[in-house]
Order: C-alpha cells, then structure tokens, then sequence
C-alpha cells in the first residue's frame, strides 16, 4: 500500500497533479458558493458535529 501512496505523492507533485488539483480545488469553490449548495452543506455539517435530536442512533 506504501507503494500505491507513493505513487499519488508522484502524481500531486507533478505538473499534471498540481493542474488537476487546482481545477478540483476551482470546482469545489464554485459549488461551495452556490447558495444552495452552501445550505445543504450547512446542513451535513450541522448533523454531523452533533445537535442533538437528530434521527441519529440512540445510545
């Protein structure tokens, strides 16, 4: 597996990586700032660090 995280290094390091992540890292600014994507990750994020009376398991 050690190999395999190696090569992903290789890649982001690379001047393909660096342009595909800088595309992705646009990508995502862009959706982030759509008001209505920003409400639904509102939303996950809000669920996800634990307000209470969720539909979440009981424990």
């Amino acid at each position: 597996m050690a190999s395999l995280m190696g090569k992903v290094m290789q890649f982001a390091n690379s001047p393909k990586g660096k342009q595909v992540i800088r595309q992705a890292t646009e990508k995502a600014q862009q959706l982030a700032s759509d008001p209505k994507n920003r409400a639904k990750i509102d939303d996950v994020r809000r669920r996800l660090q634990g307000g209470r009376g969720g539909s979440g398991p009981v424990r």
